[in-house]
Order: structure tokens, then sequence, then C-alpha cells
């Protein structure tokens, strides 16, 4: 397949899915933009698409909880197509509100566990927008496949990544799934007292206090991925805040996370 086709799904209060469209462009792919209305109306639509992508924003305004409802409407409307979806080897990716909702319609769970985890209110019980350093542990996640490091911004409220329990925790630990960890700046401090995984690094390395300083998760086929930094906000050095000093990494943009999904495909 040489052109994979994304689906940037939208829902009101979506306000990221023109720059996500574009990265994914920008790395090869062709890409629509839909609102999750029109979608639900015609779910075999779908199967046109190879990924599809729940882009940033604050979907219905947060209400009830960040990506709430518009999990509902995952769930109510379109949980048969989206399983099918997944079973057919395809890519979901959900970004910042996308990544909330994804854990809250639970498409980042395992059959018949119940949820893994949540997102919740950030340590600070504030809005944070800032950037941070990130490292990718395993190789599970497809979005991840050959990356290192990145360096993103994050823009939320409630990004704290709480799992169900310890032993899930512990679970998705071993298996790789926690791909995407706030990291100390590469050369950074390596003495923060860190006892052991599941204590968080300070802020504001891990900026809401998720544990296991958790940046994003993937399911257990690697297919199906959630982070909570933009990688969209990435895909040129001129994106990143200090490149009129000089500052500026292209291993540590966001594009590659957009070129693995479209090379997955190739």
């Amino acid at each position: 397949m040489a052109t994979p086709r994304v689906l940037v799904l939208r829902a009101p209060g979506t306000n990221c899915d023109q720059e996500t469209a574009y990265a994914f462009e920008q790395a090869g792919a062709s890409s629509d933009i839909r609102h999750v209305f029109d979608v639900r109306q015609s779910p075999g639509d779908l199967a046109r698409y190879q990924v599809l992508c729940i882009p940033g924003g604050f979907s219905y305004g947060d209400d009830v909880a960040a990506g709430r409802l518009f999990a509902l409407q995952l769930e109510k409307f379109l949980t048969d197509a989206l399983h099918e979806f997944v079973a057919q080897g395809k890519l979901i990716l959900g970004i910042c509100n996308g990544f909330q909702t994804l854990l809250k319609a639970g498409l980042l769970d395992d059959p018949g566990e119940g949820p893994v985890a949540t997102l919740t209110w950030n340590d600070r019980g504030r809005y944070e927008d800032r950037w941070v350093h990130l490292e990718v542990r395993g190789d599970r996640c497809v979005f991840l496949r050959g990356v290192k490091r990145l360096y993103l911004p994050i823009a939320h409220a409630e990004g704290k990544f709480v799992a169900r329990d310890e032993k899930t925790l512990a679970r998705l630990d071993a298996e790789g799934r926690l791909a995407l960890r706030y990291a100390l700046p590469e050369g950074g401090n390596e003495n923060v007292a860190r006892s052991e995984y599941r204590k968080p690094l300070p802020f504001p390395i891990n900026p809401n206090g998720s544990q296991a300083d958790t940046a994003g998760c993937c399911d257990a086929t690697g297919r199906v991925f959630g982070l909570m930094p933009h990688p969209e906000r990435h895909i040129d050095a001129l994106q990143h805040p200090r490149w009129t000093r000089g500052e500026g990494n292209r291993e540590q943009q966001g594009t590659a996370l957009f070129a693995n999904a479209v090379e997955h495909f190739r």
C-alpha cells in the first residue's frame, strides 16, 4: 500500500485536528478530518482507513471528565467497528484528549479485565503547559519503533496516569506497555532519588505525577497507543522553543510517530 489513509476523528471542542492531519500528510499519508457524528452514521466507513487518530483539544468542554463524553460516543455507536478495525491489524493513536478518550472508551484494556488505568487531575491541581523530555521503553509500540528519546510539549490538566492497582501497573510495565515515560534531560542529573519505578520523578520532569512516569501507554498488540504529549506540535525545527539559540535535535521531534504509522503499511 503506497499511501495509507488516516482518519482524524474530531468532536465538539477538538482543536488539534488540522495540525494532526498535516503531520500525517507530511509523513506520506493522506488524511481526512471527520466529525464523530458523521462516522457514527456509517461505521462501515472505517474500513476505508488504515489509521484512526483522535487528536487533542477539549472535547465536549471536558465536561464530566476529560474525554469522557467523546468516549461515550465511541462506546455507544462505534465499539464493534473499532474492535474490528484493530483486529484487522490497523492502528489507533490518541493524543492528549485523544488518550483520555481511548482509556475511558476501554480501547487500551484487555478483554474481560476491566479498565487498566485512568487519567486524572495533575498533582498540582492545575493546567500545565510546558515542554518535557521523554524516553521510550521497549519496542512493543508500533508508533515508537526506532525512537529512543523525544522532546515534546504537554498541555493538560488531567494527565496523571493511574493504574487500576499496583498489580496492574507492574504487569503493564513488565509487558512493555508503558512505552513512553517522562525523563530527565539527556545528560541531566542522574542522581535524582528513585528507589523503585513506582516513585515518580519530581515536578516538572514529571509534570503531573503519573505513576511510573507514564506519558504514553499502548495495548497488548502495540497498535493502539495513547500519549499525553503532542507530537504534532514538534514536527519542524522551528517549533522548538529555543530554536533561535541553535537548539533542537531532529531525532527528538514528533515526526517519527507519524512516519512509523505510514511505514507500517508500506
